[in-house]
């Protein structure tokens, strides 16, 4: 039997790149899968394709993580649609990098509306939906730990928050058995930031690997901490970042 048979869960921004490996390797270990998306519903509809190979029911809902209705109702609606949820893997994040002069103030709303507002009140939902025992996983970056140089003002203090959203999860939801964990990625091979990109070398030279990892790597902790043998890992940041903070 499969890890997490007779579980649900729903992953965030799962269309493309480390949602989808999530989204897909949840499924692959044996739950139902819903993902959100924004731009591309044929994307997504090949990620859902790809769930349902393995046997397992997904559907996609597109859900726009800046906008505070879609961000609780994505929830609600996966939980509806699955009859109930045991896993929110909050995924979906955006990131503008720059000076700080350069910001504007489109730009912090933006980026603190989709990494931070909409984190909150998806927990929130899911708080209220999750059965005990259940899971808030969220994916974080490594430049919440360490911003390797200028520009990442904005992108880094969005990832900074959900430490402190992730923890206060863990203590709020503890007496239900929910943990709450943040993953904290590092250079990772996406179409966002490819392995071969322009800025690829130097990123690469900053991990103690010397290497990008793949989405595959983030969805297998992912998997590991949705299941039975992390249900006494709460409250915790775990780096799947090649050493990027060491």
């Amino acid at each position: 039997m499969s890890s997490l048979t007779g579980r649900t869960a729903l992953v965030t921004g799962g269309s493309r790149g480390m949602g989808a490996a999530i989204a897909l390797r949840l499924a692959q270990e044996g739950a139902d899968v819903a993902i959100t998306y924004v731009h591309s519903e044929a994307a997504a509809q090949e990620v859902v394709a790809k769930i349902e190979a393995t046997g397992r029911r997904g559907f996609a809902v597109r859900a726009d993580a800046a906008d505070a209705g879609d961000a609780a109702g994505a929830v609600e609606r996966a939980a509806d649609d699955l009859g109930h949820l045991d896993i929110l893997v909050n995924n979906a994040g955006i990131g503008v990098l720059g000076p700080l002069a350069d910001l504007s103030l489109a730009d912090v709303d933006r980026v603190l509306a989709v990494n931070v507002r909409g984190v909150l009140l998806a927990s929130q939902a899911a708080a209220g939906r999750l059965r005990d025992g259940g899971r808030i996983i969220t994916i974080g970056s490594c430049m919440a730990q360490r911003v390797p140089g200028p520009g990442g003002a904005l992108y880094a203090t969005s990832k900074a928050a959900l430490i402190g959203l992730n923890k206060a999860l863990a203590r709020e939801l503890g007496g239900r058995r929910i943990t709450a964990n943040l993953v904290q990625p590092g250079p990772i091979d996406t179409d966002m930031n490819p392995a071969d990109g322009p800025y690829a070398e130097g990123q690469s030279a900053m991990t103690a690997l010397g290497r990008f990892g793949s989405a595959d790597e983030v969805a297998s902790l992912v998997a590991y901490l949705a299941g039975d043998e992390a249900a006494y890992i709460t409250g915790t940041e775990l780096s799947v970042d090649g050493g990027h903070a060491a």
